[in-house]
């Protein structure tokens, strides 16, 4: 199947209709850990970014791993972002906000720290594309049509994205789903640099679309994350450097040793593998389940990605 087809959420609000129970089936679990090694895409390394914070109170390592986001989405942002890399700026950072059930966010807490030359201003046009990709009939509707305008939500090149049509355009956007990456900005016009990093740790806050720069999602290590402890400020913000996790490092990968860059893969979106993964989310049929719910939100299909051995 080449083109996904996500039920519609208001599916949610009316379960379908059965002439009879459906026959027990494979969890998403178990359908993505049986796909074939050809249905899975290797993640370049140098599309990894690698966050090293400082150990935990027991001396354990916590190492994050981020993918970039493909073009052409963002890539204003993610350009700055590895000039940020390469320059080493954010080390000797912190993570600076934690709030509970929306983000975490790290940069420079003095907001003094010069930035490296050759860093660009992204204007807010930027933060929808233009075109469609692989043809309109990949994306499923999403919400009624209204005004002219029809929204709707597929995948992308392994990505969890929305759009919209009117009669003369198409436009799309990536979707804040839990553990995607994003850029801190200030009131508009102002874009942010990517300088300023946050990721969803909460309910997907779809309100922050097209209005924040999505760049990239945590693919590894999002408990470290996750897990700390909660601001004590507004909005999750910590007051004192005591309460702030410091960055020792954040690299791209492929600027590590061969050895020490991590691998990841995730399983292709335009795969007959993942559409049968995307409708066993939607329609649970595994032993423990009683109804299949008959439909989905997109950010409730997270794209499997899973490590690779190294060679």
């Amino acid at each position: 199947m080449q083109y996904l087809l996500l039920a519609t959420v208001a599916a949610l609000l009316v379960p379908p209709t059965y002439a009879q129970e459906p026959a027990p089936g494979p969890s998403p679990g178990e359908i993505a850990a049986a796909a074939p090694a050809s249905d899975w895409v290797a993640i370049a390394a140098s599309d990894l970014m690698v966050l090293d914070l400082a150990p935990d109170a027991q001396g354990q390592a916590r190492r994050v791993v981020i993918q970039l986001m493909p073009a052409p989405l963002s890539q204003g942002w993610i350009n700055n972002i590895r000039k940020l890399a390469a320059a080493h700026w954010w080390d000797g950072t912190s993570v600076n906000r934690v709030q509970d059930n929306y983000v975490v966010q790290w940069g420079d807490a003095t907001e003094k720290k010069a930035l490296p030359a050759g860093l660009v201003v992204v204007p807010e046009s930027d933060y929808v594309t233009p075109g469609g990709v692989g043809g309109w009939q990949r994306f499923a509707k999403l919400l009624i049509p209204n005004g002219g305008v029809e929204r709707y939500a597929s995948f992308e090149k392994g990505w969890p994205v929305a759009a919209e049509r009117t009669p003369d355009s198409v436009r799309r956007w990536p979707v804040h789903c839990y553990g995607m990456v994003g850029v801190g900005r200030n009131m508009s016009p102002d874009t942010g640099s990517g300088a300023e990093l946050y990721t969803v740790i909460g309910h997907a806050p779809r309100h922050l679309d097209r209005n924040i720069a999505l760049v990239g999602r945590v693919i590894s290590g999002i408990e470290y994350l996750s897990s700390l402890p909660r601001g004590t400020e507004e909005l999750g913000f910590y007051k004192t450097d005591a309460e702030r996790t410091p960055i020792i490092s954040i690299r791209i990968a492929s600027e590590l040793p061969a050895a020490k860059q991590p691998r990841f893969e995730y399983l292709s979106t335009e795969s007959d593998s993942f559409a049968r993964y995307a409708d066993a989310r939607a329609n649970r049929r595994d032993p423990f389940f009683i109804k299949p719910a008959g439909g989905t939100d997109i950010c409730n299909i997270p794209v499997p990605v899973r490590p690779v051995a190294a060679k």
